[in-house]
């Protein structure tokens, strides 16, 4: 993940949580510490951030519908759910994604 892929990533879930994340919340989301937290994300929006954060974000981008959901978790298209379930179930996963991020969030 690039230092604009997180920039936007901060928007992404914005939309998606209706809510406006500061770089404080970002840091939140990645287990930072509060102290200096929100001045790593700055950085990170710059330079990228470590691989260990770019996991946890990647795993959270799914709460964003503009991010695919990744394969591990996609349960949707396997053969014993019926194609008309799909799209109800696939929401619900990214509702369920929003939850915890607001959970992360406090």
């Amino acid at each position: 993940m690039t230092g604009p892929e997180l920039k936007q990533l901060r928007n992404d879930l914005s939309d998606a949580l209706e809510r406006k994340l500061t770089a404080a919340d970002m840091a939140r989301l990645c287990g930072l510490p509060e102290q200096g937290g929100a001045d790593t994300i700055r950085l990170w929006e710059v330079r990228g951030p470590t691989p260990s954060a770019t996991k946890v974000l990647r795993v959270l981008a799914m709460a964003s519908e503009r991010y695919p959901i990744m394969e591990k978790f996609d349960v949707f298209d396997r053969h014993d759910v019926r194609e008309e379930d799909r799209p109800a179930r696939r929401a619900a996963f990214r509702e369920q994604m929003r939850d915890e991020v607001r959970r992360r969030l406090g």
